[in-house]
């Protein structure tokens, strides 16, 4: 980037030089044009206020000392006398512009190119009493040979003017990229770093995403570390009773009660790497999410009947209330919210305790709802009970064989469906979760 600015800098200061010198050219051209020709108005008037072609046989006037060349022209456009050339060789000079001013207007003034000498000349031409005109003339340098003469010192001057735009140029690209730097060096002091007011809603929206980054990064890493906690703990229990089982130490009915723990444990590491299987799955799925008209109502019916012999296995009362709702959604994810929505209010439930599962429609939206009259949270982890592994209570987590992940799953897909998550929750009351979609 310094690269690209400092260039563009050099560009316009070349762009800026050259311009400048075009420009001082032209003026000074006018500058000598409008000189030149002052001159030869006042050689005119001095002449024609001394006489000195009054009289064409006793001509007293050198032009050629004073660089000029002085031309008397007839009223017929004939040339009577000319300082520089033969005249009675020289062309008709009636249609001469400044000929034709002179004799209409009393003056008149041209640059061109000489006919007779092949060079470009200024003239200034004045109507005689007798009817005659006198021109004056000078020679002039165009606009290229004058660049030309000035050329060496042009350049000169070019060079240094480069030189110090060069200079400038990479003091103030250094300048402007060095809050940038600075923020590469630093990102975590970004506050501390003194930077143009219009850079700050970027420093702000790059603040946030590092932030972001850092809380993701924290995130996996405690993520990893409880995977591996939550792996361990059925794989240790798993490899200690296969061990007992192996040695030979344990007794028939011992060999039974093993080899349930073993089977309870796998299932239970299966459920877990299921889970985690299905929330990388959220969190990286590039695979195109199918949406379709789905009767949420309906849906409900069967998670619950499906859930009612878990819920009698747990002492529980599951019921649903409501009516037919539809909404927007991917059927494989709605199947995976309402499961697990009332798989932990069963599972977190008091024996004897209800979970009320109702599906309402208003006109702007469709409600959710799952209501337990379960153990309810208090409210300092109600902040964190959609974070992946957190437990309110750890013990009865693995009592009631909870992952810890179903409630991570469900914020992963509510968000998928940018519906609204709420959570009301009193300890030993219950709890009670709504999933607002949207129509």
């Amino acid at each position: 980037m310094k690269k690209k600015i400092n260039l563009q800098f050099l560009i316009m200061s070349v762009t800026a030089i050259i311009l400048t010198l075009v420009i001082s050219t032209l003026v000074s051209y006018e500058v000598l044009k409008d000189e030149v020709m002052e001159d030869l108005h006042t050689y005119a008037r001095v002449l024609v206020e001394t006489g000195a072609f009054s009289d064409m046989d006793h001509i007293s006037y050198d032009a050629k000392e004073d660089g000029l060349r002085v031309t008397v022209i007839a009223e017929d456009g004939s040339v009577e006398y000319d300082s520089n050339a033969n005249a009675s060789d020289m062309d008709n000079h009636e249609k001469r512009p400044e000929i034709e001013a002179a004799i209409e207007s009393g003056e008149g003034s041209t640059i061109r190119r000489s006919s007779t000498l092949e060079r470009s000349m200024f003239y200034y031409a004045v109507r005689l009493d007798n009817g005659n005109v006198l021109r004056v003339a000078k020679e002039s340098d165009n606009v290229l040979s004058i660049m030309s003469s000035t050329f060496p010192l042009l350049l000169g001057l070019a060079v240094v003017l480069f030189a110090v735009g060069a200079l400038f140029s990479h003091l103030l690209t250094k300048s402007i990229v060095a809050p940038v730097e600075q923020m590469a060096n630093d990102m975590d002091h970004l506050e501390s770093i003194r930077v143009y007011k219009e850079l700050r809603p970027f420093i702000t929206t790059i603040q946030k995403q590092h932030e972001d980054i850092r809380k993701n990064a924290d995130m996996r890493q405690e993520f990893t570390a409880n995977v591996s906690h939550e792996l361990k703990t059925p794989l240790t229990s798993i490899s200690g009773y296969s061990e007992l089982i192996e040695s030979g130490m344990a007794t028939d009915e011992d060999v039974v009660r093993f080899a349930g723990e073993i089977h309870q444990n796998a299932n239970r590491l299966l459920t877990l790497i299921n889970d985690i299987i299905r929330l990388s799955e959220l969190d990286v799925s590039t695979q195109e999410v199918v949406y379709e008209q789905l009767d949420l109502y309906a849906m409900a019916e069967k998670c619950v009947d499906m859930l009612q012999v878990n819920a009698e296995n747990h002492d529980v009362t599951l019921q649903l209330s409501g009516k037919s709702a539809y909404v927007n959604a991917n059927r494989e994810m709605m199947n995976e919210l309402l499961y697990n929505l009332c798989d932990n209010a069963i599972r977190y439930n008091k024996k004897g305790g209800r979970v009320d599962v109702s599906v309402e429609e208003t006109d702007t939206e469709v409600v959710l709802s799952v209501k337990d009259t379960g153990i309810g949270i208090s409210k300092e982890h109600q902040e964190r009970i959609f974070e992946r592994f957190y437990r309110v209570d750890r013990s009865r987590s693995k009592l009631t064989g909870g992952t810890g992940l179903g409630l991570a799953i469900v914020k992963h897909i509510v968000a998928q469906h940018h519906a609204n998550l709420e959570l009301e929750s009193e300890k030993d009351a219950g709890t009670q979760i709504r999933v607002r979609f949207l129509k």
